[in-house]
């Protein structure tokens, strides 16, 4: 699990939480700390004050993937294939293994016939699902995905969510602006102002904000899978 103790970082200001295992969805309005959570939680910021753990341990002590909402900005290689093999080849994993693992994930991902492409070519979906195999490919404990769905259509949206689900990992955290996305979650956490304001199941955190633009609409009509 994911605990978080007397946290103070930047607007942040949570005095005790705890994230069971599963798939997690932040929601919130612009400004009210999303981000600034996940990136504590994957390791990428060190708290001004309290502690963040997974599983006990310092997030930058753990296996952690990480997936941004601008996927360019992270982007190390040309061809998608030695993109997604990097993280073997940073620690220098066998040369064999590392090409089963990037052809393995890829077919889980649904991008295999990208393998061979120019990272600069694909698309922005494209990227994103690329950036999704390489946080992957080393088998995380924690995967973090920042508003990956921000600059995906309907389709790919729909996708990730689908290959989220099928991946053995234990914990998902996740930030999305679409809440019928959200609706799917184990968990939610909303936040506003830098606080955890409802934190629960999905139902129990939707019943208090209905009358809000982050109630689902898919809710609404019953349209939801």
């Amino acid at each position: 699990m994911i605990e978080l103790q007397a946290l103070r970082h930047r607007i942040l200001d949570i005095p005790s939480l705890t994230i069971p295992e599963g798939h997690c969805m932040v929601i919130g309005p612009n400004g009210a700390g999303k981000s600034t959570l996940l990136e504590l939680c994957a390791g990428m910021q060190v708290p001004t004050g309290g502690t963040v753990s997974v599983y006990g341990t310092e997030p930058r002590r753990c296996a952690v993937g990480w997936v941004s909402e601008f996927p360019d900005r992270t982007v190390v290689f040309d061809r998608v294939f030695d993109e997604i093999a990097s993280p073997l080849r940073f620690v220098h994993r066998p040369c064999d293994e590392t090409d089963t693992r990037v052809r393995e994930t890829a077919a889980v991902i649904g991008i295999d016939h990208l393998l061979g492409a120019s990272t600069r070519e694909i698309s922005g979906g494209e990227k994103t699902l690329v950036a999704l195999a390489t946080a992957v490919i080393a088998s995380p404990s924690l995967l973090v995905l920042d508003d990956p769905d921000t600059h995906c259509d309907t389709h790919t949206t729909r996708h990730v969510q689908q290959v989220l689900e099928r991946l053995p990992i234990p914990h998902i955290l996740q930030c999305t602006q679409d809440m019928d996305t959200a609706s799917g979650a184990d968990t939610v956490l909303y936040m506003e102002g830098g606080r955890i304001v409802h934190a629960g199941t999905p139902r129990e955190v939707f019943s208090r904000l209905i009358s809000s633009c982050f109630y689902p609409e898919c809710w609404r009509d019953d349209s939801c899978v």
